[in-house]
């Protein structure tokens, strides 16, 4: 009895030591489950934080896309604008504007389409937009709000998708503002956001892209999507030219990587993470969240404002200090677009941020300094006056500047225009334009330069019209240019007149018979004579740099034709020195000017 009594006792105590650490296990099992579920919450509240940066990051990158769009019918309407409701070359113009991302280019004069580029691809053909059923009312709410309007996304003909870009353009007569017709872009969907969404695409994300039917209408209509279906995705909406885009996103491989039980075997490890994951988890989606809105002002590559952002600063410095004088500037690179075809996009973006850097350390503390878009750039200089403005932009134009490419240093420019406010202009779009129109005076006057808006901004668009393309095409003579050197007389250029006169039907069939070279364009007993003499001339000459000769040029079918050369030494930032060389045919001005050939 006593031995059971015993036994008995024995038990009891050792079920009350098993009691607590059941407990303690049950206590804490709950706890680090409620813990791991927390964990997977924050995780959670991380990555859709994190999809929300990128959101309005790619949504600013999709505005930029369209803006390239809308941009090409605001050049045809300020062309209309200066030709007073006359367009000639419509198509020279057209062709410069094209891109892989647009359809067509159109102009409308009185809502009836009657010019389009390319002719062969047309989608819409030559209709009246006013009165046509599916455009008809697009075209009279732009009409009559003066507004730009999206139409779309419909489907081409030519295959695949396009949204209409239509342009109202109207011109002051008597005092009043009359309707002359539109500007219209067809852009191509997607190819128009082909970076953006394939960079979000490569990013790890799904998305889907939606906007108002109308501007009127508050119903969606999808634009692209990348094909997944969306689990509650995060969005953002932003407006475009009265319609309002929404961006939708989520994780590819989707919001939660983990199930629960995989979790709860990686619980002891979750655990070890949890003390320092916590911390960084707060401060990360704090400073995410900070970051949201810096993210869609800022320029990515340059890290300054981009256009929309520099346009707010400008606004709400202009609201702000609304009798306090300032000036804003615009300015770009002189000929980037051969620094980006000649050296590589990464030379042309080498440029952009040097150029960048040179900016915030020149400039004095509280300007302000955004990126249109390109090479293009815009500041704000708060308290300034153009007089007291003049001196720092000659300064900061006139300073060296380079990028490098496969380790050898290439300078180049920047041209610079600026105005002030108010005296000037009274409104940022205004003041904007100003500046605009002195950077294009600047440009007309030979580049590398600062000056002040003082004229009427269709006087200077006006002189643009003369393009070196336009100059080349119609030279009444043959126009080459080649590098001074000796030992390597590349050829760089040629008008057409020149390939004719040598006997080919383009510049690279004229490139390829002549191997490149200015020598072979010479008659082979003449050569060397030739060359001495052009050589003896230039660096005997008085200062002018100009030779004098006549020579047999051979054309690609062996003939000969005698011609008259009058060439002229030149320095040029990208290739040194260089001949710019006019050739006469001596028979034609024989016939004409009774010219003896000698």
């Amino acid at each position: 009895m006593k031995n059971n009594s015993i036994q008995k006792h024995h038990l009891r105590k050792h079920a009350s030591f098993l009691i607590l650490p059941l407990l303690f296990l049950l206590v804490g099992g709950h706890l680090l489950r409620a813990q791991v579920i927390r964990i997977r919450e924050d995780h959670l509240e991380e990555r859709r934080s994190l999809a929300a940066v990128n959101a309005v990051a790619y949504s600013n990158r999709i505005i930029q896309d369209l803006q390239g769009g809308i941009l090409v019918t605001n050049s045809l309407e300020e062309i209309i604008i200066n030709g007073n409701g006359q367009f000639s070359k419509f198509y020279d113009i057209a062709s410069d504007l094209m891109d892989d991302s647009i359809q067509s280019i159109q102009l409308a004069p009185g809502g009836v389409v009657t010019e389009i580029y390319p002719e062969e691809v047309n989608d819409a053909g030559k209709i009246d937009l006013l009165h046509d059923a599916a455009r008809g009312a697009y075209a009279h709410y732009a009409m009559e709000h003066n507004v730009t309007v999206l139409q779309g996304p419909f489907a081409l003909k030519q295959g695949g998708s396009g949204i209409a870009i239509r342009n109202p353009v109207y011109l002051e007569k008597n005092g009043k503002q009359e309707f002359w017709g539109f500007t219209v872009a067809i852009i191509r969907v997607p190819e128009i956001f082909t970076d953006s969404l394939g960079a979000l695409k490569g990013f790890g994300y799904e998305y889907r892209l939606l906007k108002t039917t109308a501007p009127w209408s508050s119903e969606f209509t999808d634009v692209y999507q990348s094909g997944a279906e969306l689990t509650n995705p995060v969005s953002y909406s932003f407006s475009v030219e009265g319609d309002t885009w929404q961006l939708q996103i989520m994780p590819s491989e989707g919001w939660v990587q983990n199930g629960p039980d995989s979790i709860v075997q990686k619980a002891g490890i979750v655990i070890l993470l949890l003390i320092s994951g916590l911390g960084y988890a707060v401060i990360t989606l704090e400073d995410q969240r900070r970051s949201l809105k810096r993210l869609s002002m800022t320029d990515r590559l340059t890290d300054v404002y981009n256009r929309s952002g520099f346009d707010q600063m400008l606004d709400r410095h202009l609201k702000k200090h609304p009798d306090s004088p300032c000036v804003v500037a615009e300015l770009d690179i002189d000929d980037f677009k051969f620094i980006n075809d000649m050296y590589g996009h990464a030379s042309g973006d080498q440029a952009l941020q040097n150029l960048t850097s040179g900016m915030k350390e020149f400039f004095p503390k509280g300007t302000i300094i955004g990126r249109n878009g390109g090479d293009e750039f815009c500041l704000l200089l708060p308290g300034q006056t153009i007089e007291t403005a003049q001196s720092c932009f000659q300064n900061f134009t006139e300073i060296c500047r380079e990028f490098t490419y496969e380790d050898i240093r290439h300078p180049f420019t920047i041209s610079l225009g600026f105005a002030e406010f108010p005296a000037q202009a009274q409104t940022r779009k205004r003041l904007m334009q100003c500046a605009d129109t002195a950077l294009y005076e600047v440009k007309l006057n030979g580049k590398q330069g600062c000056k002040a808006y003082e004229s009427d901004p269709r006087e200077a668009r006006a002189q643009l019209g003369f393009a070196l393309k336009d100059i080349s095409a119609h030279l009444p003579g043959a126009f080459l240019i080649y590098k001074a050197d000796p030992q390597d007389d590349q050829l760089l250029f040629a008008n057409q007149e020149m390939v004719r006169l040598a006997g080919c039907n383009s510049i690279k069939e004229f490139f390829d018979y002549t191997k490149r070279s200015f020598r072979n364009l010479i008659s082979e007993p003449e050569q060397t004579d030739i060359e001495e003499s052009i050589w003896q001339q230039i660096n005997e000459g008085d200062g002018h740099s100009n030779d004098y000769v006549s020579f047999s040029l051979v054309r690609k079918d062996g003939t000969l034709r005698k011609v008259f050369d009058h060439g002229r030494i030149v320095n040029n930032s990208y290739y040194g020195r260089v001949f710019y060389v006019l050739l006469m045919d001596q028979e034609l001005m024989g016939q004409h000017y009774g010219i003896q050939d000698k």
